[in-house]
C-alpha cells in the first residue's frame, strides 16, 4: 500500500501521526480536492456531500472536529452521524448519493488507536490507486473556497433508525425471532444501539452487553476480540445464541448454545454450503491466507471453488469483485457479502447465520460445526521493528524452517497492517510440530530486537 494508507485506512495512535488533528484537516482537505475534482453527479451545481461517522472512542470529537474543518473550508457540506457501524457510513454514502464516506474508527485496537476509513460513492472502500492519489494531493497546495462557498455541517438524527431499518430488510420478512433468546456484546463501539435494537425489532429476546461506552472502554475485555462475557452471559441466561461485535462492528464472534465459540472461518463455511445449495453462490468463496486449511478441504469436498487472497477484507473484496464471488471472509470474523452489503457487517453476516438457525429449525452447534480445523497457532510479537522481516539472517533462518516444513503445514510471517505487531501463524496436522516452529521463528525474531 502507497503512501499514508494501510491495510484498513489510516491508523495511529491519537496525537501521534496520522492521528494528529492538524494532519486529519490535511487529509480532509486532499480527500475533499480528489472528489470534488472526480465528481461524476449530473448536478454538477449541487455542493458536494461527505458522510462522517464514528465509533465510541474519546477521540472521536477530536478527529471528527477537524475533518469538519477541512471538508466544510474546500466547500463540502458534512452530514454527521455519531456513533454508527462501518458498514452504516458505507451503506448512507451509497443510499445519500454522497461524494464521500468517513468512518472514524481503529475497529479492534484499544481505545488510545483510531483511525479514518474512506468510501467512494459507491459505498466501497476506495482503491489503491485513489489512496495514492489523496496521498500525492497532501504533499502539494489545496485551493479553500471561498468564503460565501464554505461548506456546512449538520448532525444526522436518523442515521441509527436508517441503518436499523436497511440490516431488518436484509432478514427475510416472512421469518422472524420470536423463539431465539440471543446475547448480543456490542464491545462499547459503534453498534450498542443499532445491533441491539435490530435484533429486538426481528422478533428475538435480546440480552445486550458491552452497551455503556464511556470513550475509553471500547473493546476492553469484551467484544468479538474478548468473548468471555459473552459466552459467560449465555449460560448465565440459558441463551440459544451469543454474538460478540467489535468496535466498529464490521467483524463478529459468535457463541453456540453450549458456550463453543465460532470464528470467521465456520461462519464462512455455513453460509458457503447453504448458498451452494440454493444455488445463489456466485464465483470462488474468497478467504485469506489465514483461512484455516479445513475449511478449504471441506468446500473442494463439494467441489466449491476456493482462493486466497493477502489479509484485509479490502483484499478478498477485490478478488470477489474481480471474480464475480458474492461470498467471502476472515477467520477474525470479517464476512463480506457484496451483492448485500459494501463491506464487512458482523450484524448482517450474524442475521444470515440466524436465518439458517431459524429454517433449518438446528441449533447453532450443529449448523456451525462442518469441519475440523487443523492445528493453528497465531502469536502476536509487539515491540519488534517490522524491518527485521527484511533482514538477511531472518529471511535465511525463516527460509530454512520453511523447508523443513515442507508439506506438513504452513508458516506464514508478516508486520500487521493496523498495529504494532509481527503477526507469526502456524499451521499443521501435528499440533507438537506447530508449537515448535512457533518456538522456533519467536527466538529468531527475539534475537534481532
Amino acid at each position: 500500500m502507497a503512501g499514508i494508507f494501510g491495510t484498513d485506512g489510516v491508523r495511529s495512535r491519537i496525537n501521534t501521526g496520522a492521528m494528529r488533528a492538524e494532519f486529519i484537516v490535511r487529509l480532509a482537505l486532499a480527500a475533499g480536492e480528489y472528489f470534488i475534482t472526480h465528481n461524476k453527479s449530473d448536478n454538477k451545481t449541487a455542493r458536494p456531500l461527505v458522510i462522517i461517522g464514528k465509533d465510541t472512542r474519546l477521540s472521536g470529537y477530536m478527529l471528527e472536529a477537524a475533518l469538519v474543518s477541512g471538508f466544510t473550508s474546500i466547500g463540502m457540506d458534512c452530514r454527521l452521524t455519531g456513533p454508527i457501524p462501518t458498514a452504516g457510513v458505507a451503506y448512507l454514502t451509497h443510499s445519500l448519493r454522497a461524494e464521500l464516506g468517513v468512518m472514524i474508527s481503529a475497529s479492534h485496537n484499544p481505545h488510545y488507536d483510531n483511525g479514518i476509513k474512506l468510501f467512494g460513492p459507491d459505498g466501497f472502500k476506495l482503491d489503491d490507486n485513489i489512496e495514492l492519489e489523496i496521498s500525492n494531493l497532501l504533499q502539494g497546495s489545496i485551493s479553500l473556497a471561498e468564503p460565501e462557498l464554505l461548506g456546512r455541517a449538520k448532525r444526522m438524527i436518523d442515521s441509527v433508525p436508517r441503518y436499523v431499518e436497511f440490516a431488518k430488510a436484509t432478514f427475510p420478512s416472512q421469518l422472524g425471532l420470536n423463539s431465539l433468546k440471543i446475547v448480543v456484546d456490542c464491545a462499547n463501539g459503534a453498534a450498542y444501539k443499532t445491533a441491539p435494537d435490530t435484533l429486538h425489532e426481528l422478533g428475538a429476546s435480546v440480552i445486550p452487553i458491552g452497551i455503556e461506552p464511556d470513550g475509553i472502554n471500547i473493546n476492553a475485555q469484551c467484544g468479538a476480540t474478548s468473548p468471555e462475557q459473552l459466552t459467560k452471559a449465555l449460560k448465565e441466561h440459558s441463551a440459544d445464541i451469543g454474538i460478540a461485535l467489535d468496535g466498529d462492528a464490521d467483524r463478529l464472534i459468535l457463541s453456540d448454545e453450549k458456550g463453543g465459540l465460532h470464528d470467521g472461518d465456520s461462519v464462512l463455511a455455513a453460509l458457503a454450503l447453504n448458498m451452494s445449495q440454493s444455488s445463489i453462490l456466485t464465483g470462488p468463496v474468497t478467504g485469506t491466507v489465514m483461512t484455516n486449511l479445513g475449511l478449504e478441504r471441506l468446500l473442494q469436498s463439494h467441489k466449491i471453488p476456493f482462493q486466497r487472497t493477502n489479509v484485509g477484507d479490502r483484499y478478498i473484496l477485490e478478488a470477489l469483485k474481480r471474480d464475480g464471488g458474492n461470498l467471502g471472509g476472515e477467520p477474525s470474523g470479517h464476512i463480506l457479502l457484496p451483492a448485500i452489503t459494501r463491506c464487512g457487517d458482523g450484524l448482517i453476516a450474524a442475521l444470515k447465520i440466524l436465518e439458517l438457525v431459524i429454517t433449518s429449525e438446528k441449533p447453532l452447534s450443529e449448523i456451525l460445526r462442518l469441519f475440523e480445523p487443523v492445528p493453528q497457532k497465531l502469536v502476536n510479537l509487539s515491540n519488534v521493528d517490522k524491518s527485521v522481516l527484511q533482514q538477511d539472517d531472518v529471511i535465511s533462518q525463516v527460509t530454512k524452517i520453511e523447508r523443513e516444513l515442507g508439506k506438513k503445514g504452513r508458516l506464514l510471517l508478516r508486520p500487521s497492517g493496523t498495529e504494532p505487531l509481527i503477526r507469526i501463524m502456524v499451521e499443521a496436522e501435528d499440533p507438537d510440530l506447530v508449537d515448535k516452529i512457533i518456538n522456533d521463528v519467536t527466538a529468531i525474531l527475539s534475537s534481532i530486537r
